[in-house]
């Protein structure tokens, strides 16, 4: 059975001890928390409504991304970074 869920904006198929790493959701390792569902699926049925349980593993950062920006002829350069804050989920219920 698995799950269509939702969170951070970006949607996720995710079924039972599978690890998703979402944006950042508040909350410490060994919490558990519910996730907004849009649909199920089993076998080829597919129904709404229900929910899914998952636990809070790690809080961690993403890769860092550089931006750089330049204008030719004009000596202007500006260089930035940016790590994005991320959840690592596993899922306990589908259901």
């Amino acid at each position: 059975m698995f799950a269509v869920v939702r969170t951070g904006g970006k949607q996720y198929r995710v079924a039972t001890d599978d690890k998703i790493l979402v944006e950042k959701i508040d909350g410490e390792a060994g919490t558990n928390v519910t996730l907004e569902t849009l649909m199920f699926g089993d076998a080829g049925a597919i129904t709404t409504g229900g929910s899914v349980t998952a636990e809070i593993v790690a809080q961690t950062k993403g890769d860092k991304v550089i931006i750089f920006k330049k204008r030719r002829r004009h000596n202007y350069r500006r260089k930035n970074g940016h790590r994005q804050q991320l959840t690592v989920l596993k899922i306990t219920s589908v259901g």
